[in-house]
């Protein structure tokens, strides 16, 4: 039996970006917060002090910073002909525990989707007919233009560093002219470009693109932001995804908005208590609150107002699942929302080998490059291609960490003398040139829970039932075509491009951008949120994150993800709280 605690306005589940963000929007209002993190503390100058924080073996071999797979895990398959067995081993995509979340170990890469993004079912049926059989994209219910201003304040928020493409409507030179209109530039000017990215600029440019700086959230110069937080310029050490960064140079919850937030009296932050349910009461169309047990194997009942889901992506589906809320998914049927719409991301990269140019890959930032547009989302014709979407392609000088960072060329051993011989000779003279696509929502992408394996407590764990298609493979392949063209005219001695073959696999490393499962949209027949990401069956729990999204553009999420964190806060601050109830009605 659970020990019941005094009622508080509002509890979030998890203390990542999401949470920190609400918290301090919260807490403004007036409202009492409680943040309920399942793991630790984790703070910049003790936890991430510049003595070990470039520990590779710690980090990213045996993921320091990332969930326990004997503790908590997902099942996995491809499709529902096999039976699906348990990740083990991190590998495709690595989820956070403790407090920060993916917002220590991400890159720091911040893009806003397109305009066209958000209208992908109406904007693809518009211009190039009926979409492919057993796709299920669809519009998310909100505008870019409405998030524009979200977008801003994230980006102040972070010090994101970067060049305008579109002021107002008016194309700038030097940024990306592709972007919708923004209002105002960057915080931060651009950062210091390494070599690599310098020639692929040259290469896109004699190729007929517009190469920019992409936007990052590594600081390009020391940097205050709105809350009076300050952060430093970086050192271009090359430490930022799947590492914490001891110099305060990388926008993360604990350099942007927990000095702040965490001196509020009316917030307060649980560590080590992992929420296993949300209580609700189905008939008055609310939650009471969450129970969640702490280190000790001791449960609570933690009674709200407000219950707020801020678990990574595939999280927040399953907690529903789990607390018995919402319509789970059928792919058969095609029935109910819940688990509907997963997505992730598709890449692939072109190595480029040179014989008498030095890119000293060390010195890097986790979102130093140079990017081009052309082929994003539907910034090109896509009719007689067979495939929707797109990606970017960009030229990234992010790290040279020994341990994994050997680049050698095609048809060299894996292994031995002649191997070595190879990374030695490679390790300073190569680049590498990166294509991100999207992946548009499929009828047989979902999630839903496992019928035999559970987890410590004893809950069915979450089943991951995903794979390319055709509309993937197609565009990536195109991407990867692209970016060989522009590995060409770098003059090199030899590159090599590297397509996304086969089925979807879970073992390697690819991104940790999972998106769906709670998806947003107009209608609770198609959605499991509406547009302000208050869910449909209760009008006081709401759902922050990647899962909200109905498919995943050819972006990194997390900006968008700030964005749309910002607009949910400012509808429960300013619509919610005035008279609780439904935002949109069904």
């Amino acid at each position: 039996m659970a020990r019941k605690l005094p009622a508080v306005d509002v509890v979030l589940v998890g203390f990542g970006w999401t949470a920190a963000i609400l918290g301090q929007e919260l807490t403004d209002a007036g409202l009492n917060v409680v943040a309920l993190e399942r793991g630790g503390w984790r703070d910049t100058s003790t936890d991430f002090g510049v003595t070990f924080a470039q520990d590779e073996l710690r980090y990213y071999w045996r993921r320091a910073l990332f969930e326990e797979p004997a503790r908590e895990t997902l099942t996995f398959r491809n499709d529902q002909s096999q039976t699906a067995l348990p990740m083990r081993h991190l590998g495709s995509f690595l989820p956070a525990t403790g407090v920060g979340g993916a917002g220590i170990h991400w890159n720091g890469q911040n893009w806003r989707f397109l305009p066209s993004d958000f209208v992908a079912k109406s904007h693809n049926t518009q211009r190039y007919g009926s979409l492919p059989d057993g796709m299920t994209i669809q519009d998310w219910g909100v505008t870019y233009e409405e998030l524009e201003p979200y977008y801003d304040r994230f980006e102040y928020i972070c010090g994101i560093s970067g060049k305008a493409g579109n002021l107002n409507g008016k194309i700038q030179a030097g940024g990306n002219p592709f972007e919708g209109p923004r209002k105002r530039e960057y915080p931060n000017p651009p950062m210091e470009m390494a070599y690599a990215p310098t020639l692929f600029a040259q290469a896109a440019t004699e190729t007929g693109h517009v190469p920019f700086p992409c936007p990052s959230a590594n600081m390009s110069r020391a940097y205050t932001n709105p809350l009076g937080v300050t952060l430093g310029p970086c050192t271009y050490c090359g430490f930022c995804e799947k590492f914490g960064c001891g110099n305060y140079s990388k926008s993360s919850p604990q350099t942007t908005i927990l000095p702040v937030l965490m001196r509020k009296k009316n917030f307060e932050l649980r560590t080590e208590c992992e929420v296993l349910s949300v209580k609700h009461d189905m008939a008055a169309k609310r939650a009471t609150g969450v129970i969640y047990v702490d280190t000790q194997g001791e449960e609570w009942e933690q009674p709200a107002e407000i219950v707020v889901l801020c678990a990574f992506a595939q999280h927040n589906p399953w907690l529903m699942m789990l607390s018995g809320i919402g319509q789970r998914y059928n792919p058969q049927t095609g029935e109910g929302t819940l688990g509907k719409n997963y997505a992730y991301q598709i890449v692939s990269s072109v190595d480029v080998f040179f014989d008498d140019k030095i890119m000293n890959p060390f010195v890097g930032a986790g979102a130093l490059g140079i990017g081009v547009d052309e082929y994003n989302g539907d910034n090109f014709d896509h009719a007689g291609l067979g495939f929707i979407g797109g990606g970017y392609l960009a030229c990234w000088q992010t790290n040279g960490r020994p341990i994994e960072t050997h680049p050698v060329p095609k048809g060299t051993p894996k292994w031995g003398a002649k191997w070595k011989q190879a990374v030695a000779k490679n390790y300073l003279t190569t680049a590498t040139i990166a294509t991100h696509g999207a992946v548009m929502s499929h009828r047989g992408n979902y999630l839903d829970l496992d019928p035999t394996y559970h987890d410590v407590h004893g809950r069915p764990l979450l089943r991951l039932t995903f794979d390319y298609t055709d509309n993937e493979h197609k565009m990536s392949d195109y991407l990867t075509d692209r970016a060989a063209e522009i590995a060409k005219a770098m003059k090199p001695r030899e590159f090599h491009a590297k397509k996304r073959e086969g089925h979807y696999s879970i073992v390697p490393y690819q991104t940790t951008h999972n998106t769906g499962g709670a998806i947003m949209g107009t209608d609770p027949k198609s959605s499991v949120v509406n547009r302000y990401l208050q869910t449909w069956d209760l009008h006081n729990l709401f759902v922050m994150g990647s899962c909200v999204f109905p498919q995943n553009p050819g972006y990194n999420p997390t900006g968008t993800v700030g964005a749309l964190t910002y607009w949910a806060a400012d509808a429960i601050k300013n619509k919610y709280l005035k008279n609780p109830g439904a935002l949109v009605q069904a």
